[in-house]
């Protein structure tokens, strides 16, 4: 099995304290054991990375430029990741980037040099896990009130109570990829077009922020704008903390990996 060589964490419910479609900076509030985490993993030489989806951009309640304000708010209280990307699409754009697919997970591996089987995804539902498992990557779970219970039943063998212990446990190497035909073949039916599968529903879409709930109330006007169409949106990468990004690993032949559309 490959060594873990760079942790994409999900952000929201994972890395910091969910706030249904967050604008504003000042309401970044990191969970317990986040900022260790990612110091952790800094200490032993693995990079760092942010895969989340935000669909609040698609759904005019954000903007892009709110994203990547809130992402560098976090990233500083964090200590600063490698990479940072989102997906702004809807469910309905049928995006091969949106978790679960497997888009930001080749996306970030791409841009830190690493290869996807190198990663190790941490979050907190059923989609995160997914994602993973279709890109080739690993992931663990870290259960929160959020995470519907049969997703903590059928993934407890990929758990850790927090995100911390998850960090340690890839570097005991007791974060595994999954292992199981019906895990592989669910994983490459979420993937859709990247492995040149029919498309089939995808498990862990529909529910809560950023798993798509009802705009919560108490929404200001103020973060409302016009519906984006979701052709109009692109996937984005952020280096959040400047000079933090490593320079892609080159292979056999000395070639730059591509990032993933």
């Amino acid at each position: 099995m490959n060594p873990v060589s760079a942790v994409l964490f999900d952000r929201d419910g994972t890395l910091v304290a969910d706030v249904p479609y967050n604008a504003d900076p000042d309401r970044v509030r990191l969970l317990p054991g986040a900022a260790a985490a990612v110091a952790l993993a800094r200490s032993h030489g693995l990079a760092t990375g942010v895969v989340s989806n935000q669909s609040g951009i698609g759904r005019g309640l954000l903007t892009a430029e709110d994203v990547r304000r809130v992402n560098e708010r976090a990233d500083a209280l964090l200590g600063g990741l490698d990479t940072w990307e989102f997906c702004p699409h809807t469910p309905a754009a049928g995006c091969p980037c949106r978790k679960p697919r497997p888009g930001l997970v080749f996306a970030a591996a791409a841009r830190l040099g690493v290869a996807p089987a190198e990663c190790l995804v941490v979050g907190d539902i059923a989609a995160d896990v997914l994602a993973a498992h279709a890109a080739g990557a690993r992931a663990l779970l870290v259960p929160n009130a959020a995470t519907a219970p049969a997703e903590v039943t059928r993934f407890a063998a990929l758990t850790a109570p927090d995100v911390l212990t998850a960090v340690h446990m890839a570097l005991a190497g007791a974060a595994r990829p999954t292992e199981t035909e019906s895990s592989r073949r669910e994983g490459a039916d979420a993937a859709g077009p990247w492995l040149s599968r029919p498309e089939a529903a995808v498990p862990g879409e529909g529910r809560l922020p950023e798993r798509d709930a009802a705009v919560p109330d108490g929404t200001s006007s103020s973060s409302r704008h016009a519906a984006v169409p979701d052709g109009a949106l692109s996937c984005s990468s952020d280096a959040a903390g400047p000079g933090r990004v490593r320079p892609p690993r080159l292979d056999a032949l000395g070639r730059q990996g591509r990032r993933s559309p």
